[in-house]
């Protein structure tokens, strides 16, 4: 596969790190000198320190050759622009395109491929989305979905006082009666992700990945103290572009919802957009308020200004106040690790949100869906069983999968299976794996067609 990408910020860079892992070859045009050195230096592929709305650039680029073409620079002009560029110039079978502009993002013209471009992401619906699935299923955790599946992947930290700790994941799945089968698919430890064996012992402060269908995770969750509680009065710190989705979204479901936002001109504009919600003009960072406006009764914060580090402190203050669950957006990864040793329950990243929703595009076919844990530094992949595909007909037993990789489950007919060796795989199955960075070329070409 060959790729143009525009843009070495850091959605940028993050793909074309993926990509270029995985064995493909990636070209990034990046106007500014800096970045660009810096990239050049990091990443194995050519790096254009120019603009990237210049028929000549692109064509140094290797636009020609390129199956696809992505602008994620930070204006979403340039981005529409670039694409159009491509579209009337070039041959490329697929344009993506980061757009910000709430607006534009959801304007029509894009159903029509506007300006030749295939796919729009944008970050912030990405992740309201993912917000409101979260809240949707109780705010315990963070929450990995699937294509037409009840199978879930929920994190859980293991503190002091926890079940898991000191056990190995053997011992684990036989000693709870969670009403189904369950799997920990894997583990963040000091800063480091483990694919484990049924004889790794989960230790404290691990944060374990499990994967178990809606129901079974649920229970999983209050046999081991952590109670799903009605989220009734929810309150949203900031009224950015991802407060005002995540509202949007969550007033429609009949709550309760609060937005505390310091800047007048947002409030007097969310007043206007939801006459039903309570909207608060101050500073979320100002501990006098929780007391002044009663904040401490809600059940569920959501903290999404542009601010990871308020983010976390003020999630973490609300919980100690007495809130009894916390979401915060955050996009560095040891933060995101940080957030759930403060006991926030759950941490979204923009970041992750428009890497997945790309990557997710571009590998379509063959694959359902992505999603990237701790850094990028291991995948959650979805691939879908075709008639050609090389592992139709075998037992799992037989096939051979690259190491650090696992299959966690097989969906069969809306039927999910966490399956032993002897099962095997038919086309039309769907089957869910997890790999470590390095080993996802190698898990790819297990599952690929013939």
């Amino acid at each position: 596969m060959n790729i143009v990408i525009l843009g070495a910020g850091v959605v940028g860079y993050q793909i074309a790190s993926q990509l270029i892992s995985e064995g493909h070859n990636a070209v990034i045009i990046e106007k500014n000198a800096e970045r660009a050195r810096y990239v050049d230096s990091h990443l194995d592929c050519i790096v254009l320190n120019d603009e990237g709305n210049s028929i000549e650039t692109l064509k140094k680029a290797g636009i020609e050759k390129a199956d696809f073409f992505l602008s994620v620079v930070d204006s979403d002009e340039v981005n529409m622009i670039a694409c159009g560029i491509v579209e009337s110039e070039f041959n490329v079978p697929i344009k993506i395109a980061r757009v910000r502009n709430i607006d534009y993002s959801r304007a029509r013209i894009f159903e029509k491929s506007f300006l030749g471009i295939d796919f729009v992401v944008n970050p912030e619906v990405e992740t309201a989305r993912l917000i409101a699935n979260s809240v949707a299923l109780g705010a315990t955790s963070d929450v990995m979905l699937f294509e037409n599946s009840d199978m879930q992947i929920r994190n859980y930290q293991v503190d002091s006082k926890s079940f898991f700790k000191n056990k190995t994941v053997m011992d684990i799945r036989k000693s709870i009666n969670a009403g189904g089968k369950f799997l920990i698919a894997g583990i963040i430890r000091d800063n480091e992700f483990i694919i484990p064996s049924g004889l790794t012992v989960i230790q404290e402060n691990d944060i374990a990945y499990i994967l178990a269908s809606k129901k079974t995770l649920t229970n999983l969750f209050i046999e081991t103290g952590k109670k799903r509680e009605s989220i009734d009065r929810i309150l949203i710190a900031g009224g950015g572009k991802i407060g005002y989705l995540v509202a949007r979204y969550l007033i429609r479901t009949g709550r309760k919802i609060a937005v505390i936002d310091s800047n007048y001109d947002s409030c007097k504009m969310l007043s206007e957009k939801f006459p039903d919600a309570f909207i608060i003009n101050a500073d979320i960072s100002d501990e006098t308020i929780f007391e002044e406006e009663n904040l401490h009764d809600y059940d569920l914060i959501i903290t999404a200004t542009e601010n990871q580090e308020l983010n976390i402190l003020s999630a973490a203050y609300a919980k100690s106040l007495g809130i009894s669950r916390a979401v915060a957006v955050v996009n560095h990864p040891n933060y995101m690790a940080i957030s759930n040793r403060l006991g926030i329950d759950v941490t979204v990243s923009p970041r992750n949100s428009t890497v997945n929703a790309i990557m997710k595009f571009i590998r379509k076919g063959d694959i359902n869906s992505v999603h990237t844990l701790f850094g990028h530094s291991a995948e959650v992949i979805e691939f879908s069983v075709k008639d050609k595909s090389l592992v139709t007909g075998l037992a799992l037993k037989d096939i051979k999968i690259p190491a650090n990789s696992l299959i966690l489950t097989v969906v069969r007919n809306n039927v999910n299976e966490i399956p032993d060796g002897s099962f095997v795989v038919n086309s039309g199955d769907r089957i869910i794996t997890i790999a470590k960075r390095e080993s996802i070329r190698a898990l790819e070409q297990v599952f690929f067609s013939k």
